[in-house]
């Protein structure tokens, strides 16, 4: 059964070629969109943990999403905050988001504060020099930039005045009083992260303090693992929507496909299926037949569908190594099913049909 398997998709190579390159297509784009999109949720979360904080505050009417709103707090507030109890170091933060050339949040830092929560590490350069210096992370910096070269952010002209490693809240940062003034918002803050004493033993001791303040009843205050607690596909909106929809339409061209070349396969073979019948061959034999067709051009579909989105992966890194790209296990699993059970679905009704041809019709069929 094997050999007559293979041998009627080798008689057919461009059908079975086309047929392999649709299952293909179907992981690559399941794999592809859940591994941007979520690479973009652990980066970010990622990201966040990386800056040394314990805790964060913000105005309770401001999103919990960083640099999707503006800086609506007194940038005061981190005096008022660095004189509660257990509270050792407060770092305000202007955070905005910029699309010009691609979708990032531009960090306005006090340094002094910020590089306490957790120091920078420098691989060139060092801390601002002045009000129009920016400081990135050497993802930004493998761009070819150097430290002194210019660069355009917000429609201004900074000057890098040093390069560190990565994974502490943003690429690029810019002093806080020049964020205010670039977006006309001066003396403000989106955030406030703090580092408290003795973590988490004070921390509800905290909470209950900044609650306690005048005029921060309103705000929010979360534990940095409450706060990434959040960067999940259920806290975000339409996050699931597109991932589903991008799936279903995938499941759809593979399954149209798959259905197409097996329809196709069978209303050719009607008299190589009336031998098979006339031989004896039971209506189960006539669907494994089928069934193991479509199955093994969706298995060789699955596995170059895969070897190519870790293919898009090593190439993005170095196209692109600012996107993040997170292909994981259980994705990969789940696009393998998925793409299997949408092929043998397809493969499923010509299987039925070609099981119930009558073997005298069929073997009078020209």
């Amino acid at each position: 059964m094997n050999k007559l398997v293979v041998g009627n998709l080798v008689h057919r190579p461009l059908r079975s070629l086309i047929s392999v390159f649709a299952v293909a297509i179907e992981v690559i784009m399941i794999l592809s969109i859940a591994a941007i999109m979520f690479g973009m949720l652990n980066g970010v979360a990622k990201n966040q943990s990386g800056i040394g904080a314990d805790m964060l505050t913000y105005p309770g009417t401001a999103s919990n999403l960083i640099g999707v709103s503006g800086a609506s707090a007194s940038i005061k507030v981190a005096d008022v905050l660095r004189a509660l109890p257990h509270v050792t170091v407060v770092a305000p933060a202007y955070i905005k988001v910029t699309a010009s050339t691609s979708v990032e949040n531009i960090y306005g830092i006090d340094f002094a504060s910020f590089n306490a929560l957790k120091p920078f590490v420098f691989v060139s350069g060092g801390s601002f020099t002045g009000p129009d210096d920016v400081i990135i992370d050497d993802v930004q910096a493998a761009k070819g930039i150097k430290v002194g070269d210019p660069m355009q952010i917000l429609n201004h002209t900074f000057h890098v005045c040093g390069i560190v490693e990565h994974g502490k809240g943003g690429r690029k940062f810019i002093p806080i009083d020049t964020m205010g003034q670039i977006d006309s918002n001066e003396g403000k803050a989106s955030y406030f992260y703090l580092r408290t004493e003795n973590f988490p033993q004070f921390q509800e001791d905290v909470r209950r303090e900044i609650h306690a303040t005048d005029g921060m009843q309103q705000y929010s205050v979360q534990t940095m693992d409450e706060f990434l607690g959040q960067f999940t596909p259920e806290r975000m909106p339409g996050f699931n929507i597109a991932l589903r929809v991008v799936i279903g339409i995938a499941v759809i061209i593979g399954f149209l496909v798959i259905f197409q070349s097996m329809y196709t396969a069978v209303m050719e073979r009607t008299r190589e299926i009336g031998i098979l019948k006339s031989m004896g061959g039971s209506r189960l034999y006539i669907v494994s037949v089928v069934l193991r067709e479509s199955g093994l051009l969706a298995l060789v579909g699955v596995l170059l569908g895969v070897a190519v989105t870790y293919l898009l992966r090593s190439i993005l890194h170095v196209k692109a190594p600012t996107m993040a790209f997170a292909i994981t296990p259980g994705w990969v699993a789940a696009g393998v099913a998925i793409a299997l059970g949408g092929a043998m679905l397809g493969a499923l009704y010509p299987a039925l049909k070609a099981a119930r041809k009558d073997p005298i019709d069929a073997l009078s069929y020209e």
